[in-house]
């Protein structure tokens, strides 16, 4: 790991936590702002505990291609005179439509927040694309001097990566973590996983910082802006990176709603472990060993054993969640993202700064209103409409025109009776010849509240030769012998 990057865990201690509800509930919204600027106030004062054009469209943020369509921008919903987000908790919500990734709800979504324990589910994921699960990795002194909640591992153990991807999503370890991340970043340097048992603090950070940066480029390619990982078990830390000009720039490791729940979405829908994800995240307890290697080179069950169980409560509080992971620092306070499928919608939800002690269960109060609200005030519909298409003006062809044509696709999105959708043609003004069968040449822009949500293509239905003067020769001789 280059030495322009210095990671510093938060360890100060905290004289005076934050130990009451931030306000009493009202309805009065002017006490509820008021509210929120005080938990404002005091998340940005908290002490820390330690520690991604041509020929295609498509609609998800998370870079899945649908075949002939091509990326656009995000869209938001059309937010009504009612604001059910008054009556959350949360400095920072998102409600999302997981299969698209278009914002349908929000409270200061784009305010970058840092997000605790959330963080693991792009560690879950990660690890599930780049490792195999069945393999086996080494426990380092470095992982295993994690603070709690951890497993309570010991320099030296064998465990296999399955056991420790229940340990990090039910009981959130961060020991498990750490052990994951420096494995994968080993593999990433082309190391053996099994050396991590030997490595010295140092080699063991800059694995784990590899694999933060591994976790960064997926953020980026899955459309996220505002995020930025420093440890995979969301403790509280900021890395100190040198620029081009060498100076010393501190990146937080930080979040936003949007962002946090982008990831959710892509966890759910697009990525190639997404079954494997739910899995994990679903399963109520798991239980497990250490492994030892014997001198034929095969593992075996060791002799300490380990008990894990869901710590995510709402998966049984309404009907159709699928997954979720709470998360809790000092400074983060308690976070929450999830994802729920009913009656055809998917929705992806994150919280931030949701309460601190002794307002756990506060996640669960806001987690509803926002599935409730998305669940009571959208309907899948098809937004897709077939177009009376023009001629387009050919120069030098041997026809004047050439006929268009457009392909049907399916544009479905979850929509409210608020959010307005209009179509837009932008076709080329002519052609010039020879032009070719299914060229490209406009395109059927839609529109959700203003806002571009994607983008069909038109394209020539038939080829207009260019008009030479061999072909002008040819009709000429046709012309005289008829």
């Amino acid at each position: 790991m280059s030495s322009g990057k210095v990671m510093r865990f938060d360890h100060s201690g905290i004289s005076a936590f934050f130990r009451r509800a931030f306000l009493p509930r009202r309805t009065s919204r002017l006490k509820k702002g008021a509210a929120a600027l005080v938990i404002g106030l005091l998340v940005s004062n908290a002490f820390a505990f330690s520690g991604i054009f041509p020929g295609a469209v498509s609609f998800s943020p998370f870079g899945t291609e649908v075949a002939e369509l091509c990326g656009l921008s995000r869209v938001y919903a059309q937010e009504e005179n009612e604001d059910p987000t008054d009556e959350l908790y949360a400095l920072s919500a998102v409600l999302m439509d997981a299969d698209n990734g278009r914002i349908l709800l929000q409270k200061n979504g784009t305010q970058v927040l840092p997000m605790a324990s959330t963080t693991k589910i792009m560690t879950c994921i990660l690890a599930l694309e780049l490792m195999d699960e069945e393999g086996y990795v080494t426990v380092s002194s470095y992982a295993a001097s994690m603070p709690k909640v951890h497993l309570g591992t010991r320099a030296g153990q064998v465990f296999r990566l399955k056991d420790l991807l229940y340990s990090l999503m039910l009981e959130s370890h961060n020991d498990s973590a750490v052990i994951i991340a420096e494995a994968a970043g080993r593999l990433l340097a082309k190391e053996a996983p099994e050396g991590a048992g030997e490595s010295t603090a140092e080699e063991s950070r800059d694995a784990v910082l590899r694999f933060a940066d591994k976790m960064n480029e997926k953020a980026e390619e899955i459309g996220c802006t505002d995020t930025f990982f420093v440890t995979p078990n969301g403790l509280d830390a900021i890395l100190t990176l040198t620029d081009e000009t060498g100076n010393s720039v501190e990146r937080q490791h930080s979040t936003t709603a949007a962002d946090l729940a982008r990831i959710m979405s892509y966890c759910v829908t697009d990525s190639p472990q997404k079954e494997a994800f739910l899995e994990i995240t679903r399963t109520q307890s798991w239980s497990f060993t250490d492994y030892t290697k014997g001198e034929d080179g095969e593992y075996r069950a060791g002799s300490s054993s380990y008990s894990c169980s869901n710590h995510n409560a709402f998966l049984s509080m309404m009907e159709g969640a699928l997954t979720g992971k709470t998360g809790f620092t000092a400074k983060a306070g308690y976070c929450y993202v999830g994802a729920l499928e009913r009656d055809g919608k998917l929705f992806s939800i994150a919280l931030l700064a949701c309460g601190w002690p002794n307002n756990k269960s506060w996640k669960w109060h806001d987690a509803k209103i926002l599935y409730e609200y998305g669940l009571s005030h959208y309907e899948r519909r098809d937004i897709f409409q077939e177009e009376t298409l023009p001629v387009v003006p050919v120069l030098e062809g041997i026809r004047d025109t050439a006929a268009l044509s457009q392909e049907q696709a399916e544009l479905s999105l979850l929509l409210s009776d608020a959010d307005k959708v209009r179509t837009q043609l932008s076709l080329a003004e002519n052609l010039e010849a020879p032009v070719e069968a299914g060229m490209t040449v406009g395109w059927q822009n839609y529109f959700v509240n203003g806002q571009l949500y994607a983008s069909l293509p038109i394209r020539t239905a038939e080829a207009v030769p260019e008009r030479t003067w061999r072909y002008c020769l040819e009709e000429l001789l046709k012309l005289v012998w008829l």
